[in-house]
């Protein structure tokens, strides 16, 4: 197996669950690496098993896992990927999850509600993990549960790049789908040459998971190449509900841009008939054919996801990568 070695002698080991192994793939490529070969699977019971089948033993391991649905499958191998690297004798654990699991649960919306998102950091806490890496999560705060380094990394301006690549920048509006977005929209603007923004007020039943009412726009978008944004896009429903409310209020033409697609059904129906001309995400999860449509553009992670990883490695700053902006 090649190896990334610097004059200390330090070994790289990048290992990768079963849930998205061409991420893996494309990561290792961009690094000059291999990911370390392994003997998984699940037993008759659904219990998981993992062995790597090469030494770790003073290794700085890299464990990347997505985590697509069903989630808590891909959660457990993680951890069991983590607690065999620490029995193997790594000399450091990094988990890499690109999409961080339970993240919209980082909160209490209700008495005697759990905070999963803080429950999975101490999982990979104690399972092992001295170091954690995510893109765009759902909410800042969260960087804040694990007991630990965080890197926490952005897709927007890989997102921004290809966009402005597309449209006339002079013409377009960044939609925040809510105002709890606006800060992110903010970020867009920046890299789109300063763009104005607008968002969608709509209403949420915290008793009613996965749906909302987008009712009217804040700002003017008529006339105007929408942009809208989000962390991540489940069923589809909201999203396509404020393409419809932007196209009530005279946009011109809707493009929808989200890092994480987890496209939960129906969500591929709803955003091909939406009325977006396309829509843009990043593949820190896995999509089976099903979950294609036509206007659908994947981005790949994969290269950022590398460089951080080579500077985590290196002990350099993940944070140079965006201009040292905290995140």
């Amino acid at each position: 197996m090649t190896e990334i070695t610097n004059p200390g002698e330090k070994k790289m080991a990048l290992v990768s669950g079963r849930a998205h192994p061409e991420l893996a793939e494309q990561i290792a490529a961009e690094l000059g690496n291999e990911v370390l070969p392994s003997s998984a699977y699940t037993f008759a019971n659904g219990e998981t098993y993992v062995r790597f089948n090469e030494s770790v033993r003073g290794k700085d391991a890299f464990v990347i896992q997505s985590h697509p649905a069903p989630i808590n499958d891909a959660i457990m191998e993680q951890l069991i990927m983590v607690d065999s690297l620490k029995r193997a004798s790594a000399r450091s654990i990094t988990v890499v999850s690109p999409f961080y699991p339970y993240a919209r649960q980082d909160k209490k919306h209700k008495g005697r509600e759990p905070i999963s998102a803080r429950l999975i950091a101490d999982l990979y806490k104690t399972a092992g993990a001295h170091r954690l890496m995510s893109v765009d999560l759902h909410t800042a705060q969260i960087q804040g549960f694990f007991d630990g380094p965080v890197d926490h990394l952005m897709a927007i301006p890989l997102l921004a790049e290809y966009v402005a690549s597309k449209v006339d920048t002079s013409n377009v509006t960044v939609v925040s789908p809510d105002t709890g977005r606006v800060r992110v929209a903010e970020q867009w603007a920046e890299l789109l040459d300063g763009a104005p923004l607008a968002f969608v007020h709509k209403t949420r039943d915290v008793n009613v998971p996965n749906q909302a009412v987008s009712k009217t726009v804040v700002g003017d978008i008529e006339g105007r190449t929408c942009v809208l944004i989000d962390d991540m896009i489940d069923t589809g429903g909201t999203i396509a509900g404020a393409v419809r409310v932007l196209k009530e209020h005279g946009a011109k033409d809707v493009i929808i841009a989200a890092t994480h697609a987890v496209f939960s059904d129906p969500a591929a129906e709803r955003l091909a008939n939406c009325g977006a001309s396309e829509v843009v995400v990043t593949n820190t999860l896995p999509l089976k054919p099903e979950q294609m449509f036509d206007n659908l553009t994947v981005l790949s992670i994969a290269p950022l996801l590398a460089r951080a990883i080579k500077e985590v490695f290196d002990e350099g700053s993940v944070t140079s990568l965006f201009d040292g902006r905290a995140n």
